[in-house]
């Protein structure tokens, strides 16, 4: 049975999430006009590459990752295993944010984690060499001591967060240039200074402990395993976080729920308010979620899936409105299905050319632009991902679409 619908005026506009749901049948089948799925007139406008083989300056990373497409650490410099999540700099920059690393606390040690501002050049029809530039990073640290638990360069210094301490999935930025940053491993949320530096304990979620929590002792997790805040939208006045779960909470008896929360960041704390979004297919995913400045929560749903065999790649738009009866999950974009009429991706192996795919298996970055435009990016998950071109590791991949119909 579904649960009575809850909405929350949020700088001038209700959020009705519980009422943002359609059925599997209904979501796979959203038809306009002549026969066309809603998103099919999606058009690939920009696109752009960072080499999976690029590392960072910093010390060896990938002692214990595993093996893959041909590549075995340790590596010399910090790997950028692709990206999670970004921030618009709107100066043509990004702020973009890797996450963990090489999947799992225990082989991520070694591994920073950083922010980077990237510069796309981007590739368009007015031509653009399509590389992306790494201009400069932060390291995260905890120099002031404020995480609660032992963290792997405890001893130190300047105490470097490795992959091993956090799961950083999502990252929103506040007027005074910090960062808002979502984790896994918790789940918390970590407020950091520009430079990078924790200025308050975590906040764990009300919502209960990971597996890999480091506090959880004998308590019975009830958030999954790799199923914290993958997600994490911000109200247009940057006051309320909303982070989402990645996965349904352990035991719950609908597994297409994802709970959505809010943040008070004034208060550093949870509010009481609360609501439900629900994935098209028990196993599929939160990946990101973004308020636009038109107030439309957009959020982006995928299944574990990579390639050929990938089924579910969308953005949906949950509209806000005066009320939860004027709230519909609607499709924006079908990442599966881009047109690429200008031939900005011919040539790159699997899934590009005049009809574009985006089916890597950890697409985890939306970010809202300008004119409706979004940009999406990938996890290539180095260097285990290799969708483009079996054998070898995918590059981080960056694309912005225009996905009007």
């Amino acid at each position: 049975m579904s649960r009575p619908s809850r909405h929350h005026l949020v700088g001038g506009l209700v959020v009705a999430l519980a009422a943002a749901t359609v059925s599997p049948a209904a979501a796979s089948d959203h038809r306009g006009h002549h026969g066309h799925h809603e998103g099919d007139g999606a058009r690939l406008l920009a696109r752009a590459t960072l080499s999976a083989d690029v590392q960072a300056p910093g010390p060896p990373s990938g002692a214990l990752a595993t093996p893959a497409n041909g590549r075995q650490g340790p590596f010399p410099g910090q790997v950028i295993p692709g990206f999670s999540a970004a921030i618009d700099n709107r100066d043509g920059t990004f702020w973009a944010q890797p996450d963990n690393g090489f999947g799992a606390k225990g082989n991520s040690g070694d591994f920073l984690l950083r922010l980077y501002l990237v510069k796309p050049r981007w590739r368009t029809a007015q031509g653009g060499s399509g590389a992306v530039e790494v201009l400069r990073h932060i390291t995260l640290s905890d120099p002031g001591h404020e995480i609660p638990f032992p963290i792997v360069n405890e001893g130190t210094r300047d105490r470097q967060l490795t992959g091993d301490d956090l799961d950083i999935e999502s990252v929103q930025r506040g007027r005074d240039g910090i960062f808002w940053i979502g984790d896994e491993f918790g789940p918390f949320i970590v407020h950091v200074d520009a430079k990078g530096r924790v200025l308050s304990a975590p906040v764990a979620s009300p919502l209960g402990r990971s597996p890999q929590n480091p506090q959880l002792g004998g308590e019975q997790p009830r958030t999954q395993q790799s199923g914290g805040f993958e997600a994490m939208a911000q109200s247009p006045d940057r006051r309320y976080l909303y982070p989402v779960l990645e996965k349904a909470v352990v035991g719950d008896a609908d597994a297409r729920r994802r709970v959505v929360r809010e943040f008070d960041t004034r208060a550093n704390r949870y509010t009481s308010r609360s609501w439900d979004y629900r994935v098209d297919a028990d196993a599929n995913l939160v990946a990101d979620a973004q308020i636009t400045t038109g107030g439309r929560l957009l959020v982006l749903e995928r299944d574990d899936l990579d390639g050929p065999k990938a089924v579910t790649k969308k953005v949906y738009e949950v509209r806000l409105g005066a009320g939860a009866s004027s709230v519909r999950k609607k499709l924006v974009v079908d990442l599966l299905s881009i047109s690429d009429d200008k031939g900005l991706s011919e040539g790159g192996g699997w899934g590009t050319g005049r009809r574009f795919s985006f089916g890597f298996q950890s697409v985890e970055t939306l970010v809202p632009l300008s004119g409706g435009r979004l940009l999406i990016a990938n996890d290539n998950n180095y260097p285990g991902n290799s969708a483009r071109r079996p054998g070898t590791p995918d590059d981080t991949e960056l694309i912005v679409i225009d996905p009007r119909t």
